[in-house]
C-alpha cells in the first residue's frame, strides 16, 4: 500500500485557517476537543503569536488537510548567547500515524532550530504513551526528570 506524500510547512502571520485547523487536530489527536476548541484566540492573537520571534508552528498537510503539526517555543539562555526549542505539542491525526510524519516534523524543525541559534530541542513525554516515548528515543536523548505544575493564585487552568 503507498502512502499520500505531505509537506510541511511553518506557519506566518495570515495562516489562521491553518493554525485553526492545527488547534482541532491537536485537540481529536489528545482527545481534549474543549482544550483546544473552546476558547480559541482571535486572529490577530494568533497573527501576533506567529509573528512573534519565540513561537514555532509547523503542520504537515496532505491534500490541503492538517495531519499532524507541532507547536514549539524558542527559550533565549541567560547563560550564554544560545536559545533552547522546546515543543510544546506534536501530534499526527491517529490515521496518519507510523508514516514518518511526525519524524518529518522534528527533523524540519532542527533546521529552524539552527537559525535561531538553538543548540538543543527538548520535548516531554508521558511515561504511559510507549508511540511518543519510542520516537523521541529514536530522535535524541533520554533524561528522567519530574514535572510540576505550580499554580498561580486567582487563576484556573483551561
Amino acid at each position: 500500500m503507498s502512502q499520500a506524500s505531505h509537506t510541511i510547512r511553518e506557519l506566518a502571520p495570515g495562516d489562521t485557517a491553518d493554525f485553526r485547523a492545527l488547534l482541532a487536530m491537536f485537540g481529536k489527536a489528545f482527545d481534549e476537543p474543549a482544550m483546544y476548541m473552546d476558547a480559541q484566540p482571535g486572529d490577530a492573537y494568533l497573527d501576533d503569536l506567529l509573528r512573534g520571534p519565540h513561537f514555532i508552528a509547523l503542520i504537515a498537510a496532505r491534500d490541503d488537510e492538517v495531519v499532524g503539526g507541532l507547536a514549539a517555543y524558542v527559550l533565549p539562555k541567560f547563560e550564554r548567547e544560545r536559545a533552547e526549542i522546546y515543543i510544546y505539542d506534536l501530534a499526527v491525526a491517529a490515521e496518519h500515524r507510523r508514516q514518518g510524519i511526525a519524524t518529518d516534523l522534528i527533523e524540519h524543525l532542527k533546521g529552524i532550530a539552527a537559525d535561531y541559534g538553538a543548540w538543543v530541542i527538548f520535548v516531554q513525554a508521558e511515561a504511559d504513551d510507549p508511540p511518543a516515548v519510542a520516537l523521541y528515543t529514536k530522535l535524541g536523548e533520554r533524561e528522567d526528570a519530574a514535572h510540576f505544575d505550580i499554580k498561580v493564585p486567582g487563576k484556573t487552568p483551561g
